[in-house]
This record gives C-alpha cells, structure tokens and sequence, in this order.
C-alpha cells in the first residue's frame, strides 16, 4: 500500500491524466485509477471528492450537473485549458523524479 502522502501528492496528475482524455464522473474515476494501477490504488469517494473540489477551486476542472444513461444525476468534470497547462507542469515534474530515482536504484559499477 502506498504512503498517504505519496498517494496526495500523486492525486492531481492522476485525475488530470483522466479527465485529458474525456469527461467523467467520480466514480469512473475511481474505477479508472483501480484498473489502471491493477487494482492497486483503492481511492474512496472521500478522498478523491475534496481532490475534484480544490481544482475545481483552483480553475483546473469545471464541472456540471447530467443524467446518466439511467437516468440519476452525476456531476460530470472535464479538464480546463489551465488544467492542461498543470498537467504538461505535473508531468515534466514526475518524469524528473522517476528518472532520478531509476538512476539512483540501478546497480553500482563493480570495481
């Protein structure tokens, strides 16, 4: 199980990853991130809702108010142009630290 504080600082670029590629819904979020990390990451509805909250506060989601196929209302979340901006940022962020940590792990040379 992965560290609370790595799981919060992982959250926004994972979501925005998401919702890059679409609109959708908190629980297919969920369900996204489930599947995505082989059922790794377990997020609950408390943890990813204040997640969606803070950037929608913050310009990088908006959301909406629909009905789904069956007809219950859901609150949709599509990313914003700001939002794809942070993500490019989250991402150039990330893939310094794992570089990083996969030069760090490696073997060192024998001598």
């Amino acid at each position: 199980m992965l560290k609370k504080d790595l799981v919060a600082a992982s959250a926004q670029p994972i979501v925005l990853t998401i919702l890059a590629r679409g609109e959708s819904y908190g629980y297919a979020i969920l369900s996204e991130v489930r599947r995505a990390s082989d059922e790794e990451l377990a997020w609950t509805d408390g943890m990813l809702y204040p997640v969606l909250r803070r950037m929608e506060e913050r310009g990088l989601v908006r959301s909406r108010w629909g009905e789904s196929d069956e007809g219950r209302r859901r609150r949709y979340y599509r990313i914003t142009p700001a939002g794809r901006r942070a993500l490019e940022e989250e991402k150039k962020q990330w893939n310094l630290v794992n570089s990083t940590l996969e030069r760090l792990l490696r073997p060192l040379p024998s001598t």
